[in-house]
Protein backbone atom coordinates (compact mmCIF):
# COMPACT_ATOMS: atom_id res chain seq x y z
CA UNK A 1 0.00 0.00 0.00
CA UNK A 2 1.29 3.45 -0.84
CA UNK A 3 2.19 5.57 2.17
CA UNK A 4 1.16 9.12 2.69
CA UNK A 5 3.96 11.41 3.76
CA UNK A 6 3.91 12.13 7.48
CA UNK A 7 1.98 15.08 8.86
CA UNK A 8 5.06 17.26 9.23
CA UNK A 9 5.85 16.86 5.51
CA UNK A 10 2.27 17.51 4.46
CA UNK A 11 1.81 20.53 6.67
CA UNK A 12 5.09 22.30 6.01
CA UNK A 13 5.71 24.10 2.70
CA UNK A 14 9.08 23.25 1.19
CA UNK A 15 11.31 24.72 -1.46
CA UNK A 16 12.49 23.15 -4.70
CA UNK A 17 15.96 22.63 -3.22
CA UNK A 18 14.46 20.89 -0.20
CA UNK A 19 12.33 18.63 -2.41
CA UNK A 20 15.43 17.68 -4.38
CA UNK A 21 17.34 16.99 -1.19
CA UNK A 22 14.59 14.73 0.12
CA UNK A 23 14.29 12.86 -3.15
CA UNK A 24 17.99 12.09 -2.93
CA UNK A 25 17.65 10.42 0.47
CA UNK A 26 18.10 6.66 0.45
CA UNK A 27 16.65 5.76 3.84
CA UNK A 28 13.42 7.79 4.06
CA UNK A 29 10.73 6.55 1.69
CA UNK A 30 8.06 8.95 2.97
CA UNK A 31 10.26 11.96 2.26
CA UNK A 32 11.11 10.66 -1.22
CA UNK A 33 7.46 9.91 -1.96
CA UNK A 34 6.40 13.44 -1.05
CA UNK A 35 9.36 15.01 -2.83
CA UNK A 36 8.58 13.21 -6.10
CA UNK A 37 4.98 14.42 -5.89
CA UNK A 38 6.11 17.99 -5.11
CA UNK A 39 8.51 18.18 -8.06
CA UNK A 40 5.85 16.98 -10.47
CA UNK A 41 3.14 19.18 -9.01
CA UNK A 42 5.34 22.27 -9.31
CA UNK A 43 6.74 21.34 -12.74
CA UNK A 44 10.32 21.61 -11.50
CA UNK A 45 12.80 22.59 -14.22
CA UNK A 46 15.93 22.15 -12.10
CA UNK A 47 18.54 20.09 -14.01
CA UNK A 48 18.74 17.65 -11.09
CA UNK A 49 15.05 16.82 -11.14
CA UNK A 50 14.97 14.37 -14.05
CA UNK A 51 18.10 12.58 -12.82
CA UNK A 52 16.72 12.05 -9.33
CA UNK A 53 13.27 11.00 -10.55
CA UNK A 54 14.85 8.47 -12.91
CA UNK A 55 16.92 7.08 -10.04
CA UNK A 56 13.73 6.69 -8.00
CA UNK A 57 11.97 4.97 -10.91
CA UNK A 58 14.90 2.63 -11.56
CA UNK A 59 15.27 1.72 -7.91
CA UNK A 60 12.08 -0.32 -8.19
CA UNK A 61 13.80 -2.68 -10.67
CA UNK A 62 16.60 -3.59 -8.27
CA UNK A 63 14.32 -4.45 -5.35
CA UNK A 64 12.20 -7.48 -4.73
CA UNK A 65 8.72 -6.10 -5.50
CA UNK A 66 7.16 -8.45 -2.95
CA UNK A 67 9.38 -7.18 -0.16
CA UNK A 68 9.82 -3.48 -0.82
CA UNK A 69 6.52 -1.63 -1.05
CA UNK A 70 8.30 1.64 -0.28
CA UNK A 71 10.39 1.48 -3.45
CA UNK A 72 7.25 0.74 -5.44
CA UNK A 73 5.33 3.70 -4.01
CA UNK A 74 8.22 6.07 -4.71
CA UNK A 75 8.61 4.71 -8.25
CA UNK A 76 4.92 5.30 -8.94
CA UNK A 77 5.18 8.93 -7.87
CA UNK A 78 8.38 9.36 -9.85
CA UNK A 79 6.63 8.10 -13.00
CA UNK A 80 3.68 10.44 -12.40
CA UNK A 81 6.03 13.37 -11.89
CA UNK A 82 8.02 12.62 -15.05
CA UNK A 83 4.80 12.70 -17.03
CA UNK A 84 4.20 16.29 -15.94
CA UNK A 85 7.59 17.68 -16.93
CA UNK A 86 7.10 17.93 -20.69
CA UNK A 87 9.94 18.02 -23.19
CA UNK A 88 12.58 17.94 -20.49
CA UNK A 89 11.45 14.46 -19.44
CA UNK A 90 11.66 12.84 -22.88
CA UNK A 91 14.88 11.14 -21.83
CA UNK A 92 12.76 9.18 -19.35
CA UNK A 93 10.69 7.50 -22.09
CA UNK A 94 12.84 4.32 -22.30
CA UNK A 95 12.53 3.81 -18.54
CA UNK A 96 8.79 4.44 -18.63
CA UNK A 97 8.44 1.92 -21.46
CA UNK A 98 10.23 -0.65 -19.33
CA UNK A 99 7.89 0.18 -16.45
CA UNK A 100 4.96 -0.91 -18.64
CA UNK A 101 6.24 -4.47 -18.14
CA UNK A 102 6.63 -4.17 -14.38
CA UNK A 103 4.84 -6.68 -12.15
CA UNK A 104 3.17 -3.88 -10.22
CA UNK A 105 -0.10 -2.75 -11.90
CA UNK A 106 0.04 0.62 -10.14
CA UNK A 107 3.41 1.36 -11.71
CA UNK A 108 2.16 0.21 -15.12
CA UNK A 109 -0.75 2.62 -14.72
CA UNK A 110 1.49 5.54 -13.76
CA UNK A 111 3.88 4.79 -16.62
CA UNK A 112 1.04 4.60 -19.17
CA UNK A 113 -0.35 7.97 -18.14
CA UNK A 114 3.13 9.51 -18.17
CA UNK A 115 3.84 8.19 -21.67
CA UNK A 116 0.55 9.61 -22.90
CA UNK A 117 1.31 12.98 -21.33
CA UNK A 118 4.75 13.02 -22.93
CA UNK A 119 3.41 12.21 -26.39
CA UNK A 120 5.64 9.12 -26.61
CA UNK A 121 4.41 7.53 -29.84
CA UNK A 122 6.89 4.69 -29.41
CA UNK A 123 4.56 3.57 -26.62
CA UNK A 124 1.62 2.90 -28.96
CA UNK A 125 2.57 -0.69 -29.78
CA UNK A 126 3.29 -1.82 -26.18
CA UNK A 127 0.16 -0.07 -24.89
CA UNK A 128 -2.00 -1.72 -27.55
CA UNK A 129 -0.37 -5.08 -26.90
CA UNK A 130 -1.32 -4.96 -23.23
CA UNK A 131 -4.97 -4.39 -24.20
CA UNK A 132 -5.23 -7.28 -26.66
CA UNK A 133 -7.85 -9.75 -25.54
CA UNK A 134 -10.39 -7.10 -24.58
CA UNK A 135 -12.69 -7.20 -21.56
CA UNK A 136 -12.37 -10.97 -21.19
CA UNK A 137 -8.57 -10.79 -21.11
CA UNK A 138 -6.73 -7.78 -19.69
CA UNK A 139 -10.09 -6.24 -18.82
CA UNK A 140 -11.24 -8.98 -16.47
CA UNK A 141 -11.11 -8.59 -12.70
CA UNK A 142 -8.30 -10.30 -10.84
CA UNK A 143 -9.44 -13.12 -8.63
CA UNK A 144 -10.27 -11.84 -5.16
CA UNK A 145 -9.62 -8.21 -6.12
CA UNK A 146 -11.45 -5.23 -7.56
CA UNK A 147 -8.40 -4.47 -9.70
CA UNK A 148 -8.41 -5.47 -13.37
CA UNK A 149 -5.63 -7.59 -14.84
CA UNK A 150 -4.36 -4.47 -16.60
CA UNK A 151 -4.94 -0.79 -15.77
CA UNK A 152 -7.20 -0.56 -18.81
CA UNK A 153 -8.52 2.93 -18.15
CA UNK A 154 -5.00 4.39 -18.15
CA UNK A 155 -3.88 2.36 -21.17
CA UNK A 156 -6.90 3.46 -23.20
CA UNK A 157 -6.51 7.10 -22.24
CA UNK A 158 -2.82 7.01 -23.19
CA UNK A 159 -3.63 5.64 -26.64
CA UNK A 160 -6.11 8.44 -27.16
CA UNK A 161 -3.58 11.06 -26.10
CA UNK A 162 -0.93 9.70 -28.47
CA UNK A 163 -3.15 10.22 -31.51
CA UNK A 164 -2.14 7.22 -33.63
CA UNK A 165 -5.38 6.07 -35.26
CA UNK A 166 -4.22 3.02 -37.19
CA UNK A 167 -6.45 -0.03 -37.61
CA UNK A 168 -4.64 -2.07 -34.95
CA UNK A 169 -5.15 0.60 -32.31
CA UNK A 170 -8.81 1.11 -33.15
CA UNK A 171 -9.45 -2.65 -33.13
CA UNK A 172 -7.88 -2.97 -29.69
CA UNK A 173 -9.89 -0.08 -28.21
CA UNK A 174 -13.33 -0.85 -29.61
CA UNK A 175 -14.15 -3.98 -27.53
CA UNK A 176 -13.77 -1.96 -24.34
CA UNK A 177 -16.86 0.05 -25.26
CA UNK A 178 -18.75 -2.97 -23.91
CA UNK A 179 -16.79 -3.26 -20.67
CA UNK A 180 -18.97 -3.82 -17.62
CA UNK A 181 -17.33 -0.93 -15.78
CA UNK A 182 -18.63 2.40 -17.10
CA UNK A 183 -15.39 4.28 -16.37
CA UNK A 184 -13.52 1.86 -18.63
CA UNK A 185 -16.10 2.10 -21.41
CA UNK A 186 -15.92 5.89 -21.00
CA UNK A 187 -12.15 5.73 -21.48
CA UNK A 188 -12.65 3.77 -24.69
CA UNK A 189 -15.17 6.31 -26.02
CA UNK A 190 -12.80 9.13 -25.06
CA UNK A 191 -9.92 7.51 -26.94
CA UNK A 192 -12.06 6.91 -30.03
CA UNK A 193 -13.29 10.51 -29.99
CA UNK A 194 -9.71 11.77 -29.80
CA UNK A 195 -8.51 9.42 -32.52
CA UNK A 196 -11.40 9.65 -35.00
CA UNK A 197 -13.25 12.85 -34.18
CA UNK A 198 -16.55 11.04 -34.81
CA UNK A 199 -19.41 12.78 -32.96
CA UNK A 200 -21.01 9.48 -31.91
CA UNK A 201 -18.29 8.97 -29.30
CA UNK A 202 -18.81 12.45 -27.89
CA UNK A 203 -22.54 11.86 -27.77
CA UNK A 204 -21.92 8.61 -25.92
CA UNK A 205 -19.92 10.46 -23.26
CA UNK A 206 -22.60 13.15 -22.99
CA UNK A 207 -25.17 10.41 -22.31
CA UNK A 208 -23.00 9.23 -19.42
CA UNK A 209 -23.36 12.65 -17.81
CA UNK A 210 -26.86 11.47 -16.88
CA UNK A 211 -25.69 8.19 -15.35
CA UNK A 212 -27.17 7.50 -11.89
CA UNK A 213 -23.73 6.99 -10.32
CA UNK A 214 -21.82 10.16 -9.44
CA UNK A 215 -18.46 8.48 -10.05
CA UNK A 216 -19.45 7.73 -13.63
CA UNK A 217 -20.67 11.29 -14.22
CA UNK A 218 -17.38 12.58 -12.86
CA UNK A 219 -15.47 10.27 -15.18
CA UNK A 220 -17.47 11.46 -18.19
CA UNK A 221 -16.88 15.12 -17.29
CA UNK A 222 -13.13 14.65 -17.19
CA UNK A 223 -13.12 12.58 -20.38
CA UNK A 224 -15.10 15.21 -22.29
CA UNK A 225 -12.82 17.94 -20.98
CA UNK A 226 -9.74 16.01 -22.09
CA UNK A 227 -11.21 15.79 -25.60
CA UNK A 228 -12.32 19.43 -25.67
CA UNK A 229 -15.60 18.44 -27.30
CA UNK A 230 -17.46 21.74 -27.67
CA UNK A 231 -20.99 20.36 -28.29
CA UNK A 232 -20.96 19.16 -24.68
CA UNK A 233 -20.99 22.72 -23.29
CA UNK A 234 -24.65 22.76 -22.26
CA UNK A 235 -24.76 19.18 -20.89
CA UNK A 236 -21.62 19.81 -18.82
CA UNK A 237 -23.23 22.81 -17.13
CA UNK A 238 -26.38 20.77 -16.39
CA UNK A 239 -24.57 17.76 -14.95
CA UNK A 240 -25.30 16.82 -11.36
CA UNK A 241 -21.71 16.97 -10.13
CA UNK A 242 -19.34 19.31 -8.34
CA UNK A 243 -18.76 22.70 -9.96
CA UNK A 244 -15.03 22.17 -9.55
CA UNK A 245 -15.15 19.22 -11.95
CA UNK A 246 -17.40 21.08 -14.35
CA UNK A 247 -14.85 23.89 -14.43
CA UNK A 248 -12.06 21.43 -15.23
CA UNK A 249 -14.13 20.05 -18.12
CA UNK A 250 -15.00 23.53 -19.37
CA UNK A 251 -11.37 24.58 -19.25
CA UNK A 252 -10.63 21.72 -21.64
CA UNK A 253 -13.33 23.00 -23.98
CA UNK A 254 -12.00 26.54 -23.78
CA UNK A 255 -8.47 25.42 -24.62
CA UNK A 256 -9.71 23.49 -27.65
CA UNK A 257 -12.20 26.11 -28.88
CA UNK A 258 -11.69 26.74 -32.62
CA UNK A 259 -12.68 30.42 -32.54
CA UNK A 260 -12.73 33.39 -30.15
CA UNK A 261 -16.52 33.32 -30.19
CA UNK A 262 -16.80 29.71 -29.05
CA UNK A 263 -14.12 30.26 -26.42
CA UNK A 264 -16.05 33.25 -25.09
CA UNK A 265 -19.19 31.11 -24.73
CA UNK A 266 -17.25 28.60 -22.64
CA UNK A 267 -15.67 31.31 -20.50
CA UNK A 268 -19.11 32.79 -19.86
CA UNK A 269 -20.34 29.40 -18.70
CA UNK A 270 -17.33 29.16 -16.40
CA UNK A 271 -18.09 32.55 -14.91
CA UNK A 272 -21.67 31.45 -14.24
CA UNK A 273 -20.37 28.51 -12.18
CA UNK A 274 -18.06 30.62 -10.04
Amino acid sequence: MERQANSELIGSPISEDEALRRLGLTDDASSRYYAAWWLGRHRSDDPRTITLLLEALRQRSVHNPDQDLDATAVARNAARALGKLGQAAHQAIPDLLRALDDDDPGLREAAARALGNLGAREAVEPLARRLKGGPAGPGRAQQGSARLVEPCEALLEALGELGVANSEVLEVITPFLDHERPVVSNAAARALLQLTGQPCWGERLVAMLRHPQLQVRRSALLDIGACGWLPALGPICATLAENSLKLIALRGLAEAAPSPGSAEAVLTAMDDLL
